[in-house]
């Protein structure tokens, strides 16, 4: 069992940059692959980014590709997403998700955090 908490959302203007944070509990966060997801208003949840459990792969997005950075911290039990050049269209509820498969999909992730608000104004 894995308990994730998401932190670090806000309000940002365009061209601005967040870091968001997710804490894992558990004594086996290393061996998850992780991953970020988003769901704008009146949208399917969408696929970030995933890293592996030793942080060696990673894959985004094409519409995150070269501004969003995943990262994961397994001795804090924490995965990161550094979002850079951020636009209004990043705006959504972001989710971190725990899994054992490596791809873009949901279906792929058994644990997922309640989400955290990202805003982006133009």
């Amino acid at each position: 069992q894995v308990q994730l908490v998401e932190s670090g959302g806000g309000l940002v203007q365009s061209g601005g940059s967040l870091r968001l944070s997710c804490a894992a509990s558990g004594r086996t966060f290393s061996s998850y692959y992780m991953g970020w997801f988003r769901q704008a208003p009146g949208k399917e949840r969408e696929f970030v980014a995933t890293i592996s459990w030793n942080g060696g792969t990673t894959y985004y997005a094409d519409s995150v590709k070269g501004r969003f950075t995943i990262s994961r911290d397994n001795a804090k039990n924490t995965v990161y997403l550094q979002m850079n050049g951020l636009k209004p269209e990043d705006t959504a509820v972001y989710y971190c998700a725990a899994g054992f498969g490596s791809g873009a999909y949901s279906r792929e992730y058994s644990y997922w955090g309640q989400g955290t608000q990202v805003t982006v104004s133009s």
